[in-house]
């Protein structure tokens, strides 16, 4: 393998951006595979530097592209396995009473969301590989109410693969101009941010307001 700093003279040097180039730098598209791995089990990782950084790699020729997409599909795997034997561990019974604890929150709700996804859940699970930051969190759901792993697995290759082709394409694509990515699902982060910001305000304050209701009622 060609080494990065010579093939690819765009290369970020400081930051996490500097280090999942020297991970691709050191270990080429399985180090790739590795930095998203960790991404998704800790989702404060950019996603969007390693893998169109990952593409420009590929279209400078230090690594394949079919290598690429399978290092960083297989490591999107990975990581959310982790991260549903995290919800397999905590558990129902153990979840109900951290719930039960919380302030402003009714059993009720959970149960509703218990119900919401085993209706939905196949659906969330594929389609919320495509959602960034709910791309992580979605396992943590889906190892509580158990999903079968294979069928888990089936859902996460598909949708993890999806995510992953249009951003390392964008950057084989863009060249040395892969970093525009960034901008660009930073953006779509922070917009998906702000809504759930919004209705978990929303939620607060209609609980807020029934139970200012309820105690007017009372006296």
């Amino acid at each position: 393998m060609h080494h990065m700093t010579s093939a690819l003279p765009q290369e970020p040097a400081d930051g996490v951006a500097g280090w999942a180039a020297d991970l691709v730098d050191a270990l080429g598209a399985p180090g790739a595979g590795l930095f998203v791995a960790l991404e998704n089990v800790f989702p404060p990782l950019p996603s969007e530097i390693i893998l169109p950084l990952t593409g420009f790699a590929a279209g400078q020729g230090v690594l394949s592209l079919a290598s690429a997409l399978f290092w960083t599909t297989s490591g999107s795997v990975a990581g959310a396995v982790v991260l549903y034997w995290i919800g397999a561990l905590i558990g129902r019974e153990r979840m109900y009473a951290l719930w039960a604890r919380l302030p402003l929150v009714k059993t009720s709700d959970l149960r509703r969301t218990e119900r919401w996804f085993e209706r939905h859940g196949t659906k969330a699970v594929l389609l919320g590989r495509l959602v960034p930051i709910f791309r992580s969190l979605i396992s943590v759901p889906a190892g509580i109410e158990r999903m079968p792993m294979p069928l888990f697995i089936t859902l996460t290759t598909l949708g993890s693969l999806v995510w992953n082709s249009v951003l390392v394409l964008a950057g084989y694509w863009l060249g040395d101009r892969w970093d525009v990515v960034g901008t660009y699902v930073g953006l779509l982060s922070k917009t998906v941010l702000v809504l759930v910001a919004a209705a978990f305000a929303g939620y607060v304050a209609v609980r807020v307001r029934g139970r200012g209701e309820a105690r007017h009622r009372r006296a």
